[in-house]
Protein backbone atom coordinates (compact mmCIF):
# COMPACT_ATOMS: atom_id res chain seq x y z
CA UNK A 1 0.00 0.00 0.00
CA UNK A 2 1.00 3.47 -0.60
CA UNK A 3 1.92 5.31 2.54
CA UNK A 4 -0.31 3.04 4.62
CA UNK A 5 1.40 3.03 7.77
CA UNK A 6 0.91 0.36 10.27
CA UNK A 7 -3.03 0.40 10.41
CA UNK A 8 -3.43 -0.61 14.07
CA UNK A 9 -4.71 3.01 15.06
CA UNK A 10 -6.16 4.14 18.13
CA UNK A 11 -9.69 4.83 18.19
CA UNK A 12 -13.20 3.63 17.59
CA UNK A 13 -15.16 3.18 14.59
CA UNK A 14 -17.93 5.93 14.32
CA UNK A 15 -20.63 6.68 12.51
CA UNK A 16 -21.19 10.65 11.38
CA UNK A 17 -24.28 10.29 9.78
CA UNK A 18 -26.61 13.10 9.38
CA UNK A 19 -29.79 13.06 10.98
CA UNK A 20 -33.00 14.48 11.55
CA UNK A 21 -37.09 14.64 11.31
CA UNK A 22 -36.93 15.85 8.08
CA UNK A 23 -34.22 13.11 6.75
CA UNK A 24 -31.17 13.21 5.53
CA UNK A 25 -28.61 15.94 3.81
CA UNK A 26 -28.38 15.09 0.21
CA UNK A 27 -25.01 13.52 -1.41
CA UNK A 28 -23.14 16.40 -2.40
CA UNK A 29 -20.53 15.57 -5.05
CA UNK A 30 -16.82 16.20 -3.61
CA UNK A 31 -14.10 17.74 -4.51
CA UNK A 32 -11.08 15.42 -6.58
CA UNK A 33 -13.37 12.99 -8.10
CA UNK A 34 -13.36 12.81 -11.78
CA UNK A 35 -16.24 10.86 -13.27
CA UNK A 36 -15.54 9.15 -16.88
CA UNK A 37 -17.94 8.20 -19.56
CA UNK A 38 -19.45 5.14 -18.20
CA UNK A 39 -20.30 1.98 -20.13
CA UNK A 40 -23.63 0.79 -20.31
CA UNK A 41 -23.91 -1.41 -17.37
CA UNK A 42 -25.45 -4.78 -18.27
CA UNK A 43 -29.40 -6.01 -17.96
CA UNK A 44 -29.95 -8.25 -15.66
CA UNK A 45 -29.82 -11.86 -15.93
CA UNK A 46 -33.36 -13.64 -15.76
CA UNK A 47 -33.71 -15.16 -11.92
CA UNK A 48 -36.83 -16.30 -10.17
CA UNK A 49 -36.05 -13.84 -7.59
CA UNK A 50 -33.46 -11.34 -6.51
CA UNK A 51 -30.55 -13.51 -5.82
CA UNK A 52 -28.58 -12.41 -2.60
CA UNK A 53 -25.00 -11.35 -2.51
CA UNK A 54 -22.94 -13.84 -0.64
CA UNK A 55 -20.14 -11.57 1.05
CA UNK A 56 -16.99 -11.11 -1.43
CA UNK A 57 -5.38 -2.24 0.70
CA UNK A 58 -4.32 0.15 -0.90
CA UNK A 59 -0.92 -0.08 -1.68
CA UNK A 60 2.27 2.22 -2.35
CA UNK A 61 5.07 1.04 -0.80
CA UNK A 62 7.66 3.73 -1.63
CA UNK A 63 6.21 6.23 -0.10
CA UNK A 64 2.39 5.27 -0.97
CA UNK A 65 -0.54 3.79 0.81
CA UNK A 66 -1.26 0.17 -0.27
CA UNK A 67 -4.40 -1.13 0.49
CA UNK A 68 -4.42 -2.95 3.63
CA UNK A 69 -1.19 -3.80 4.74
CA UNK A 70 -2.39 -4.37 8.13
CA UNK A 71 -1.75 -3.93 10.80
CA UNK A 72 -5.01 -5.04 8.87
CA UNK A 73 -6.31 -6.04 5.27
CA UNK A 74 -9.93 -6.42 4.06
CA UNK A 75 -12.97 -8.75 3.39
CA UNK A 76 -16.40 -9.11 1.91
CA UNK A 77 -18.91 -11.99 0.94
CA UNK A 78 -18.98 -14.85 -1.91
CA UNK A 79 -21.31 -13.84 -5.32
CA UNK A 80 -24.18 -16.36 -5.77
CA UNK A 81 -24.92 -17.51 -9.14
CA UNK A 82 -28.43 -16.02 -10.69
CA UNK A 83 -30.51 -18.84 -10.90
CA UNK A 84 -32.42 -19.36 -14.76
CA UNK A 85 -36.49 -18.97 -15.02
CA UNK A 86 -38.52 -17.86 -17.36
CA UNK A 87 -40.30 -14.62 -15.84
CA UNK A 88 -37.38 -11.62 -15.49
CA UNK A 89 -37.16 -9.54 -12.06
CA UNK A 90 -36.23 -5.82 -12.57
CA UNK A 91 -32.87 -5.02 -11.45
CA UNK A 92 -33.87 -1.15 -9.80
CA UNK A 93 -31.32 1.44 -11.13
CA UNK A 94 -30.96 4.44 -9.05
CA UNK A 95 -32.45 7.55 -10.58
CA UNK A 96 -30.54 9.82 -8.25
CA UNK A 97 -27.54 9.29 -5.39
CA UNK A 98 -29.46 8.32 -2.48
CA UNK A 99 -29.89 11.17 0.41
CA UNK A 100 -30.19 9.11 3.75
CA UNK A 101 -28.87 8.76 7.04
CA UNK A 102 -26.83 6.08 8.18
CA UNK A 103 -24.99 4.66 10.62
CA UNK A 104 -22.68 1.96 11.81
CA UNK A 105 -23.85 -1.12 13.87
CA UNK A 106 -20.55 -3.30 15.30
CA UNK A 107 -21.26 -6.64 14.98
CA UNK A 108 -17.82 -8.27 15.57
CA UNK A 109 -14.69 -7.36 16.97
CA UNK A 110 -11.65 -9.81 15.75
CA UNK A 111 -7.62 -9.19 15.41
CA UNK A 112 -6.57 -7.79 12.12
CA UNK A 113 -9.65 -8.66 9.78
CA UNK A 114 -8.80 -8.64 6.48
CA UNK A 115 -11.72 -10.47 4.54
CA UNK A 116 -15.52 -11.76 4.83
CA UNK A 117 -17.42 -14.44 3.31
CA UNK A 118 -21.02 -16.08 3.46
CA UNK A 119 -20.68 -19.80 2.76
CA UNK A 120 -23.86 -21.90 1.24
CA UNK A 121 -25.49 -23.99 3.85
CA UNK A 122 -24.73 -21.95 7.25
CA UNK A 123 -26.13 -19.11 8.82
CA UNK A 124 -22.69 -18.01 9.95
CA UNK A 125 -20.33 -15.27 8.60
CA UNK A 126 -16.44 -16.17 8.19
CA UNK A 127 -13.97 -13.53 8.43
CA UNK A 128 -9.79 -13.86 7.26
CA UNK A 129 -7.45 -12.45 10.23
CA UNK A 130 -4.20 -11.10 8.72
CA UNK A 131 -1.88 -13.26 10.90
CA UNK A 132 -3.50 -16.47 9.49
CA UNK A 133 -6.82 -17.46 10.77
CA UNK A 134 -9.93 -18.09 9.23
CA UNK A 135 -12.58 -17.23 12.31
CA UNK A 136 -16.46 -18.50 11.84
CA UNK A 137 -18.87 -16.15 13.27
CA UNK A 138 -22.00 -18.07 14.53
CA UNK A 139 -25.49 -17.76 15.58
CA UNK A 140 -27.84 -14.54 15.78
CA UNK A 141 -24.98 -12.43 17.57
CA UNK A 142 -22.23 -13.75 15.39
CA UNK A 143 -20.19 -14.60 18.47
CA UNK A 144 -16.91 -16.03 16.79
CA UNK A 145 -16.44 -20.02 17.48
CA UNK A 146 -13.61 -21.22 20.36
CA UNK A 147 -11.87 -23.27 17.15
CA UNK A 148 -10.90 -21.75 14.16
CA UNK A 149 -12.05 -23.31 11.35
CA UNK A 150 -8.28 -22.69 9.43
CA UNK A 151 -4.95 -21.36 11.76
CA UNK A 152 -1.91 -21.49 9.22
CA UNK A 153 -0.70 -18.45 11.68
CA UNK A 154 2.95 -20.55 12.05
CA UNK A 155 3.13 -20.09 8.10
CA UNK A 156 1.94 -16.60 7.08
CA UNK A 157 4.54 -13.51 6.51
CA UNK A 158 3.11 -9.96 8.08
CA UNK A 159 5.79 -8.11 6.70
CA UNK A 160 4.73 -4.88 4.56
CA UNK A 161 1.15 -5.46 2.88
CA UNK A 162 1.83 -9.32 3.62
CA UNK A 163 -0.89 -12.20 5.38
CA UNK A 164 -3.53 -13.72 5.18
CA UNK A 165 -5.49 -11.66 2.38
CA UNK A 166 -8.63 -13.62 0.74
CA UNK A 167 -10.86 -16.59 0.85
CA UNK A 168 -13.99 -17.96 -0.55
CA UNK A 169 -16.11 -20.88 -0.66
CA UNK A 170 -17.18 -22.92 -3.57
CA UNK A 171 -20.75 -22.53 -4.46
CA UNK A 172 -21.81 -25.64 -2.22
CA UNK A 173 -19.77 -24.92 0.66
CA UNK A 174 -17.43 -27.47 0.84
CA UNK A 175 -14.37 -26.35 -0.14
CA UNK A 176 -12.74 -22.88 0.79
CA UNK A 177 -9.93 -21.62 -1.08
CA UNK A 178 -7.27 -19.18 0.65
CA UNK A 179 -4.39 -16.87 -0.27
CA UNK A 180 -1.75 -15.84 2.10
CA UNK A 181 2.18 -15.13 1.75
CA UNK A 182 4.33 -17.65 2.99
CA UNK A 183 6.91 -17.11 5.18
CA UNK A 184 9.37 -16.09 2.28
CA UNK A 185 6.81 -13.42 0.92
CA UNK A 186 5.10 -15.85 -2.09
CA UNK A 187 1.84 -15.26 -2.64
CA UNK A 188 -0.13 -18.93 -2.38
CA UNK A 189 -3.28 -20.33 -3.23
CA UNK A 190 -4.55 -23.18 -1.70
CA UNK A 191 -7.62 -25.27 -1.74
CA UNK A 192 -9.19 -27.29 1.64
CA UNK A 193 -11.90 -29.22 2.35
CA UNK A 194 -14.42 -28.84 5.17
CA UNK A 195 -15.34 -31.52 7.33
CA UNK A 196 -18.95 -32.31 9.02
CA UNK A 197 -18.15 -29.70 11.88
CA UNK A 198 -17.74 -26.70 9.40
CA UNK A 199 -13.37 -27.16 10.16
CA UNK A 200 -11.22 -26.90 7.46
CA UNK A 201 -9.89 -31.11 7.03
CA UNK A 202 -5.97 -30.38 6.94
CA UNK A 203 -5.22 -33.58 5.18
CA UNK A 204 -6.91 -32.36 2.55
CA UNK A 205 -4.83 -29.18 1.73
CA UNK A 206 -4.29 -29.19 -2.43
CA UNK A 207 -1.89 -26.15 -3.39
CA UNK A 208 -3.21 -24.82 -6.25
CA UNK A 209 -0.88 -21.66 -7.08
CA UNK A 210 1.90 -20.22 -6.25
CA UNK A 211 3.55 -16.36 -7.53
CA UNK A 212 6.63 -14.98 -6.04
CA UNK A 213 6.51 -11.51 -4.77
CA UNK A 214 9.46 -9.34 -5.69
CA UNK A 215 8.52 -7.12 -2.90
CA UNK A 216 6.76 -6.81 0.03
CA UNK A 217 3.69 -4.55 -0.95
CA UNK A 218 1.36 -4.76 -3.64
CA UNK A 219 0.31 -8.01 -3.19
CA UNK A 220 -3.56 -7.92 -4.31
CA UNK A 221 -5.21 -11.02 -2.40
CA UNK A 222 -8.78 -10.87 -3.21
CA UNK A 223 -10.16 -13.93 -4.13
CA UNK A 224 -13.76 -14.64 -5.40
CA UNK A 225 -16.33 -17.56 -6.79
CA UNK A 226 -17.38 -15.55 -9.70
CA UNK A 227 -21.00 -15.89 -11.21
CA UNK A 228 -19.60 -18.80 -13.62
CA UNK A 229 -18.05 -20.89 -10.98
CA UNK A 230 -14.70 -20.25 -11.37
CA UNK A 231 -11.69 -19.07 -9.28
CA UNK A 232 -10.98 -15.46 -9.88
CA UNK A 233 -7.66 -13.90 -7.82
CA UNK A 234 -5.88 -10.82 -8.16
CA UNK A 235 -2.26 -9.74 -8.00
CA UNK A 236 -0.66 -6.85 -7.69
CA UNK A 237 2.57 -5.74 -9.86
CA UNK A 238 5.34 -6.92 -7.43
CA UNK A 239 5.48 -4.05 -5.52
CA UNK A 240 8.37 -0.99 -5.05
CA UNK A 241 7.71 2.25 -6.26
CA UNK A 242 6.28 2.71 -9.98
CA UNK A 243 6.45 -0.65 -10.99
CA UNK A 244 9.78 -0.73 -11.70
CA UNK A 245 10.09 -4.28 -13.19
CA UNK A 246 6.95 -3.03 -15.35
CA UNK A 247 4.58 -6.11 -15.05
CA UNK A 248 1.04 -4.06 -15.40
CA UNK A 249 1.94 -4.01 -19.20
CA UNK A 250 3.08 -7.11 -18.93
CA UNK A 251 0.04 -10.12 -19.94
CA UNK A 252 2.87 -12.87 -19.74
CA UNK A 253 3.33 -12.35 -15.90
CA UNK A 254 0.67 -13.40 -13.66
CA UNK A 255 1.32 -9.69 -11.50
CA UNK A 256 -0.93 -7.24 -11.93
CA UNK A 257 -3.48 -9.18 -13.14
CA UNK A 258 -6.54 -10.67 -12.67
CA UNK A 259 -6.62 -14.16 -12.95
CA UNK A 260 -9.40 -16.96 -13.89
CA UNK A 261 -8.80 -20.62 -13.63
CA UNK A 262 -11.18 -23.43 -12.80
CA UNK A 263 -10.08 -24.73 -9.57
CA UNK A 264 -11.75 -28.14 -10.03
CA UNK A 265 -10.21 -29.84 -13.03
CA UNK A 266 -11.87 -33.39 -13.94
CA UNK A 267 -7.64 -34.91 -13.52
CA UNK A 268 -4.74 -34.75 -11.26
CA UNK A 269 -3.83 -30.67 -12.23
CA UNK A 270 -3.97 -28.23 -9.56
CA UNK A 271 -6.40 -26.43 -11.82
CA UNK A 272 -7.54 -26.01 -15.17
CA UNK A 273 -8.01 -22.92 -17.46
CA UNK A 274 -11.29 -22.07 -18.61
CA UNK A 275 -11.17 -22.00 -22.50
CA UNK A 276 -12.54 -19.00 -23.11
CA UNK A 277 -9.55 -16.78 -21.31
CA UNK A 278 -8.25 -14.56 -23.24
CA UNK A 279 -4.56 -15.61 -23.77
CA UNK A 280 -5.52 -19.60 -24.17
CA UNK A 281 -3.92 -19.56 -27.54
CA UNK A 282 -1.06 -17.14 -26.56
CA UNK A 283 -0.06 -13.46 -26.55
CA UNK A 284 0.14 -13.95 -22.09
CA UNK A 285 -0.03 -16.31 -19.71
CA UNK A 286 -3.39 -18.56 -20.08
CA UNK A 287 -4.18 -17.62 -16.59
CA UNK A 288 -4.79 -14.31 -17.14
CA UNK A 289 -8.23 -12.16 -17.53
CA UNK A 290 -7.45 -8.92 -17.30
CA UNK A 291 -4.01 -7.20 -16.58
CA UNK A 292 -2.49 -3.71 -15.91
CA UNK A 293 -3.47 -3.34 -12.41
CA UNK A 294 -1.25 -1.75 -10.00
CA UNK A 295 -2.90 -3.33 -6.65
CA UNK A 296 -6.76 -4.84 -7.06
CA UNK A 297 -6.81 -4.56 -3.38
CA UNK A 298 -10.52 -5.07 -3.62
CA UNK A 299 -12.56 -6.19 -5.95
CA UNK A 300 -16.30 -7.67 -6.50
CA UNK A 301 -18.93 -9.04 -8.97
CA UNK A 302 -22.59 -7.13 -8.88
CA UNK A 303 -24.79 -9.61 -7.56
CA UNK A 304 -27.70 -9.09 -10.28
CA UNK A 305 -25.90 -8.20 -13.60
CA UNK A 306 -22.58 -10.23 -12.91
CA UNK A 307 -20.70 -6.95 -13.83
CA UNK A 308 -16.82 -6.44 -12.50
CA UNK A 309 -15.84 -3.74 -10.55
CA UNK A 310 -11.98 -3.13 -9.70
CA UNK A 311 -11.02 -0.97 -6.63
CA UNK A 312 -7.03 -0.08 -7.93
CA UNK A 313 -4.65 1.08 -5.63
CA UNK A 314 -2.80 4.16 -7.21
CA UNK A 315 1.02 5.38 -6.80
CA UNK A 316 1.13 9.11 -5.62
CA UNK A 317 -1.54 11.12 -6.74
CA UNK A 318 -4.83 9.23 -8.18
CA UNK A 319 -6.99 5.80 -7.11
CA UNK A 320 -9.31 4.45 -9.66
CA UNK A 321 -12.10 2.15 -9.76
CA UNK A 322 -12.73 0.18 -12.61
CA UNK A 323 -15.91 -1.08 -14.23
CA UNK A 324 -16.31 -4.37 -16.73
CA UNK A 325 -19.75 -5.33 -17.39
CA UNK A 326 -20.53 -8.55 -17.76
CA UNK A 327 -22.37 -7.41 -21.25
CA UNK A 328 -19.28 -6.32 -23.10
CA UNK A 329 -17.13 -9.52 -21.71
CA UNK A 330 -16.84 -8.78 -18.20
CA UNK A 331 -13.49 -7.77 -18.54
CA UNK A 332 -12.25 -10.58 -20.85
CA UNK A 333 -8.76 -9.37 -22.06
CA UNK A 334 -8.96 -5.89 -20.96
CA UNK A 335 -5.65 -3.72 -20.55
CA UNK A 336 -6.58 -1.48 -17.50
CA UNK A 337 -3.79 1.22 -17.65
CA UNK A 338 -1.07 0.81 -15.36
CA UNK A 339 1.75 1.64 -15.70
CA UNK A 340 1.59 3.47 -18.56
CA UNK A 341 -1.46 5.50 -16.90
CA UNK A 342 -2.12 6.25 -13.06
CA UNK A 343 -5.80 6.59 -12.93
CA UNK A 344 -6.46 8.26 -16.52
CA UNK A 345 -2.92 10.52 -16.15
CA UNK A 346 0.19 9.79 -17.89
CA UNK A 347 2.34 8.05 -16.01
CA UNK A 348 5.16 5.92 -17.26
CA UNK A 349 4.31 7.04 -20.88
CA UNK A 350 3.01 10.24 -22.66
CA UNK A 351 -0.61 8.24 -23.94
CA UNK A 352 -2.69 5.65 -22.68
CA UNK A 353 -2.37 1.74 -24.84
CA UNK A 354 -4.08 1.24 -27.58
CA UNK A 355 -6.42 -0.97 -25.99
CA UNK A 356 -6.56 0.55 -22.58
CA UNK A 357 -10.03 0.65 -20.86
CA UNK A 358 -10.63 3.70 -18.53
CA UNK A 359 -11.37 3.92 -15.08
CA UNK A 360 -15.19 4.88 -14.20
CA UNK A 361 -13.92 7.03 -11.32
CA UNK A 362 -10.58 8.94 -10.61
CA UNK A 363 -10.02 10.64 -7.69
CA UNK A 364 -6.81 12.39 -6.16
CA UNK A 365 -5.18 12.40 -2.68
CA UNK A 366 -6.46 15.69 -1.65
CA UNK A 367 -8.46 16.13 1.64
CA UNK A 368 -6.84 13.30 3.90
CA UNK A 369 -7.48 10.54 0.80
CA UNK A 370 -4.57 8.07 -0.28
CA UNK A 371 -5.57 4.35 -1.20
CA UNK A 372 -9.23 2.82 -2.72
CA UNK A 373 -11.12 0.45 -0.58
CA UNK A 374 -13.25 -1.50 -3.24
CA UNK A 375 -16.22 -2.51 -2.15
CA UNK A 376 -19.62 -3.78 -3.56
CA UNK A 377 -23.11 -3.09 -5.44
CA UNK A 378 -25.51 -2.83 -2.80
CA UNK A 379 -28.33 -5.40 -3.48
CA UNK A 380 -29.40 -5.73 -0.03
CA UNK A 381 -33.30 -5.00 1.39
CA UNK A 382 -32.79 -2.81 4.18
CA UNK A 383 -31.57 0.06 2.34
CA UNK A 384 -33.74 0.51 -0.24
CA UNK A 385 -32.24 3.63 -1.34
CA UNK A 386 -28.78 2.23 -2.06
CA UNK A 387 -30.20 -0.18 -4.54
CA UNK A 388 -27.58 -0.39 -7.59
CA UNK A 389 -25.21 1.89 -5.96
CA UNK A 390 -21.73 1.11 -6.22
CA UNK A 391 -20.54 1.83 -2.19
CA UNK A 392 -16.77 1.85 -1.29
CA UNK A 393 -14.45 3.92 0.42
CA UNK A 394 -10.58 4.87 1.32
CA UNK A 395 -8.26 3.66 3.65
CA UNK A 396 -7.19 6.88 5.18
CA UNK A 397 -10.07 9.16 5.36
CA UNK A 398 -12.91 6.42 6.47
CA UNK A 399 -15.15 7.71 3.96
CA UNK A 400 -17.85 6.10 2.33
CA UNK A 401 -19.02 6.84 -1.09
CA UNK A 402 -21.23 5.85 -3.53
CA UNK A 403 -20.90 5.77 -7.32
CA UNK A 404 -23.78 5.15 -9.41
CA UNK A 405 -23.13 4.95 -13.88
CA UNK A 406 -24.19 8.44 -15.07
CA UNK A 407 -25.04 10.11 -11.73
CA UNK A 408 -21.43 10.51 -10.32
CA UNK A 409 -19.80 9.90 -7.31
CA UNK A 410 -21.20 11.76 -3.72
CA UNK A 411 -20.44 10.75 0.02
CA UNK A 412 -23.00 9.13 1.78
CA UNK A 413 -23.18 10.57 4.81
CA UNK A 414 -21.02 7.96 6.78
CA UNK A 415 -17.25 8.07 7.83
CA UNK A 416 -15.25 5.84 9.95
CA UNK A 417 -13.23 7.53 12.89
CA UNK A 418 -10.16 6.61 14.35
CA UNK A 419 -9.21 3.62 12.33
CA UNK A 420 -8.22 3.06 8.61
CA UNK A 421 -11.18 1.20 6.53
CA UNK A 422 -9.80 -1.67 5.27
CA UNK A 423 -12.47 -3.73 3.18
CA UNK A 424 -15.85 -4.05 2.22
CA UNK A 425 -18.23 -7.42 2.79
CA UNK A 426 -21.48 -8.86 2.44
CA UNK A 427 -23.29 -10.84 5.05
CA UNK A 428 -25.99 -13.43 4.12
CA UNK A 429 -28.76 -10.68 3.63
CA UNK A 430 -26.45 -8.67 0.91
CA UNK A 431 -26.68 -6.21 3.95
CA UNK A 432 -22.77 -3.88 3.76
CA UNK A 433 -20.21 -5.00 6.04
CA UNK A 434 -16.84 -2.82 6.66
CA UNK A 435 -13.65 -4.17 8.26
CA UNK A 436 -11.22 -1.73 10.43
CA UNK A 437 -8.37 -1.45 11.14
CA UNK A 438 -9.40 -1.36 15.14
CA UNK A 439 -10.35 -5.24 14.46
CA UNK A 440 -14.15 -3.89 14.22
CA UNK A 441 -16.80 -5.04 11.97
CA UNK A 442 -19.82 -3.08 11.15
CA UNK A 443 -22.53 -3.43 9.31
CA UNK A 444 -24.40 -0.24 7.64
CA UNK A 445 -27.69 0.50 8.43
CA UNK A 446 -30.15 3.07 7.73
CA UNK A 447 -31.19 5.75 10.10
Amino acid sequence: MRRYAPLVLAGALMAAACSGDDGAAPAVPEEGFTVLSPPAVSSPPAVSSPPAADPPTPDGGDGEADQPTPDGPDGEADQPTPTPSTTAEPVAVPTELPAIALSFVEVARLDAPTAVRTRTGSTSLYVAERAGRLVELAGDDLVPRTTPVLDISGEVSTDGERGFLGFDFSTDGALVWTMHNDLDGTSVVTEWALDDDGLVDLPTRRELLRVDQPFSNHNGGDVHRGPDGHLYIGLGDGGGSGDPERNGQNPTTLLGTLLRIDPTPDDDRAYSIPPDNPFVAGGGAPQVWAYGLRNPWRFSFDSATADLWIGDVGQNLYEEIDLLPAADGGGRGANLGWNDLEGDQPFAAETAPEDHIAPVVVYDHSAGRCSVTGGFVYRGEAIPALDGVYVFGDLCDGVVRGYAPGLGVAPLNLRALGASLISFGLDRDGELLTLGSDGRIHRIVAG
